[in-house]
């Protein structure tokens, strides 16, 4: 059993006294990959916002394990720069390595290495020196998990992080995550896609106009529990259960 880094108990969260989501509650620990799922305005970006300490509770309890992490890496729904900035792809990777480059900002061989070897696991190192503004929506994701890689964190942050990708690149980034989680690293991601979440997620918390329900994908993703809390039609729903049903029957 992995030592605990974040639980929530009871956790309502809003904006300005307005709450969004109440009764969150959950606990996530070392390695895992925890998903995210509500339809839109569920409150999960609202939850990511919390996480990294933007935005308080309005009530409830969120609690670190022994050691929060001195590093926590996000990537959100909007890549966070003007594309048409005149930068490489390997200029955006190295903006993970920042922190640690000091007054002077100087990237050494070693830090270069790391560069490479990111652009290398995501597989665009052969564009490297490409303009931003060339790269396809799925190259840019890309280069944003090349620039998280190198950022090193703990804990990694992922809102959408497969919007506008294509499947081919989504199930490569997916499989860089297993390799997080099989380094110890934990990630929380916000997803749609859900037999993503069902092959490569251990935890999920699904959100929705009655609350959030928290425990293993195949526990949670129910079709009753999709449709309750507004993630399914009744219509979507039939056709999530005989998508797997075969597969496990759990999942209906």
């Amino acid at each position: 059993m992995q030592p605990t880094l974040l639980s929530a108990a009871g956790l309502t969260l809003g904006y300005r006294d307005v709450p969004i989501l109440k009764g969150v509650t959950f606990e996530v620990t070392l390695g895992d990959v925890f998903a995210v799922v509500g339809q839109n305005g569920s409150g999960k970006s609202t939850l990511i916002k919390t996480l990294l300490g933007n935005l308080p509770p309005l009530a409830g309890e969120l609690r670190w394990g022994n050691t929060k992490p001195e590093i926590i890496a996000c990537l959100g729904q909007g890549s966070g720069f003007d594309n048409h900035f005149p930068l490489r792809v390997r200029d955006l990777a190295a903006m993970g390595a920042w922190p640690g480059l000091g007054i002077l900002g100087k990237v050494d061989k070693a830090c270069q290495n790391r560069i490479n070897t990111a652009l290398e696991r995501t597989g665009i190192i052969e564009i490297a020196d490409m303009p931003l503004y060339k790269l396809s929506a799925g190259q840019l994701q890309r280069a944003l998990f090349a620039r998280t890689i190198i950022q090193n964190a703990s804990l990694i942050l992922l809102d959408e992080p497969f919007t506008a990708v294509d499947q081919t690149t989504e199930a490569e980034l997916l499989t860089l995550i297993d390799d997080w989680a099989a380094e110890g690293r934990t990630v929380v991601l916000v997803l749609h896609d859900l037999s993503a979440v069902l092959q490569h997620c251990n935890s999920v918390l699904l959100l929705g106009s009655d609350g959030a329900l928290f425990g293993q994908p195949k526990q949670i993703l129910t079709t009753h529990n999709l449709v309750n809390y507004g993630y399914l039609s009744q219509s979507q729903a039939t056709w999530f259960e005989s998508m797997y049903a075969n597969q496990d029957e759990q999942y209906v």
